[in-house]
């Protein structure tokens, strides 16, 4: 039963994906409650049609979209009153004729198939119809910019996951080498797109938020939503604000440390989504004592400074396919790197890789990381040292980027508020 259910969310996902668009550009006709019936109609016709080896269901079906769509046209073009209705979204368009056509599969389907996959489509079908206001809101608040940041993901996800080969890469698969190293062959192309999407996911969700509550989010939900979209742009972004507004010092320094505590957040998700149970066991407690850590002492000056006025920089577009590329290729160089480090080494350059890995961002080295930890039994015990260490180093390049962009006053606040979970983070690596 649950492939029938994986399969009709896609098709509900599916259809949603093209209404929005329809929506946006303001067909008319058809839009976010229309294509997730239709596709669902699809679909559900076509698992009638397979039980019972009939496959004029499906014309059928087919035939009722056409004729709804036609009808659709018509109305639209050619009656003024419907038009003057649909100005005023008062008609209901075909979305009910469609409804129609899809609780006539429902109930066909209750006859062949499972009673709970049919409650689930019918009890779907009603609440999509009872939120329309809700979902045409969405079409309206999404502006041009955003529906493309959406269709980007859909590029990176749809389009050029299913098409990357599914297999194993090392030195050997480039190079003539003397001794074959299978071991060596961590870089599967799938795999290491499965985790960019992952990554512009997260990012992606932060940045539409952003876009809901506006740049005026305030102190405290500017710092969250830019520690969801990227911490380190972040700093980026308020540390070169800060060269117009010195006013603003303790503002930005609070956005800073408050975006650098969710990002502990972002680790300790993509942890949970790609290795085991008893890794995330492993690296629960360091993360939130770092987080919590970053978090008290960006909360204390927070409430200094709440009252004061603080508008979000402007955030970049976090699903552009340049920097999806980009983020994989480092991903690959890290994952290959800590892979020779353990192969060569026997682990004694793992820490090395996870300091310099740091200085960029975390993500790459703790996605390699808790990958790793499914097939290596040191990582999966020792590997929330890495993270530790990949860490501090971020909070480094932080220091750094706020220095170099937003003055030494901006330096030492933010040196200050660092070197409380710094502290933290080198007691656990050598207590623990």
């Amino acid at each position: 039963m649950e492939p029938m259910f994986q399969q009709l969310g896609i098709a509900v996902l599916l259809g949603l994906l093209v209404g929005l668009q329809r929506e946006h550009t303001a067909s008319g006709i058809a839009g976010m409650r229309t294509f997730p019936l239709v596709t669902v109609l699809g679909c559900l016709t076509t698992m009638i049609a397979i039980r019972l080896g009939n496959g004029w269901i499906v014309a059928a079906a087919m035939l009722g979209v056409v004729v709804l769509a036609v009808i659709g046209h018509w109305l639209h073009e050619e009656d003024a009153r419907v038009q003057e209705a649909l100005a005023r979204n008062t008609h209901p368009g075909i979305t009910t004729d469609a409804a129609m056509l899809v609780m006539f599969a429902v109930g066909a389907f209750l006859a062949v198939g499972e009673i709970p996959v049919a409650v689930a489509v019918g009890g779907g079908v009603a609440v999509l119809l009872q939120f329309k206001p809700e979902l045409h809101g969405i079409a309206r608040r999404l502006g041009d910019e955003d529906l493309r940041a959406i269709m980007q993901f859909v590029l990176i996800t749809c389009i050029i996951l299913p098409v990357l080969p599914d297999r194993g890469y090392g030195p050997s698969s480039f190079f003539k080498l003397p001794h074959p190293t299978p071991e060596l062959n961590v870089l599967n192309p799938r795999e290491i797109w499965w985790m960019v999407v992952l990554i512009v996911g997260m990012s992606l969700g932060g940045y539409l938020l952003y876009k809901y509550f506006g740049r005026n989010a305030g102190i405290l939900l500017g710092g969250v939503l830019g520690g969801a979209i990227s911490s380190t742009a972040t700093t980026v972004s308020y540390s070169r604000g800060m060269r117009g507004n010195p006013g603003a010092m303790r503002s930005a320094a609070v956005v800073i440390m408050i975006a650098s505590a969710v990002m502990y957040l972002r680790v300790l998700l993509a942890v949970a989504v790609v290795s085991s149970w008893e890794f995330l066991q492993t690296v629960l407690l360091p993360v939130s004592i770092l987080m919590l850590l970053t978090l008290l002492p960006a909360l204390a000056l927070w409430y200094r400074v709440r009252h004061e006025p603080a508008q979000m920089p402007e955030q970049e577009n976090p699903t552009q396919l340049k920097s999806a590329v980009v983020f994989g290729v480092l991903y690959a160089m890290v994952l290959m790197a800590l892979a020779l480090a353990q192969y060569f080494w026997h682990g004694r350059g793992l820490y090395a890789v996870a300091f310099l890995s740091g200085l960029t961002e975390m993500d790459a080295l703790t996605l390699s990381t808790a990958r790793m930890s499914a097939n290596d039994a040191m990582i999966l015990t020792d590997g929330w040292r890495l993270i530790v260490i990949a860490a501090l180093a971020n909070s480094v390049s932080k220091a750094a980027i706020a220095g170099l962009l937003g003055g030494w006053q901006l330096l030492a606040r933010i040196v200050a508020l660092f070197a409380i979970p710094a502290v933290g983070g080198a007691a656990m690596l050598l207590l623990l």
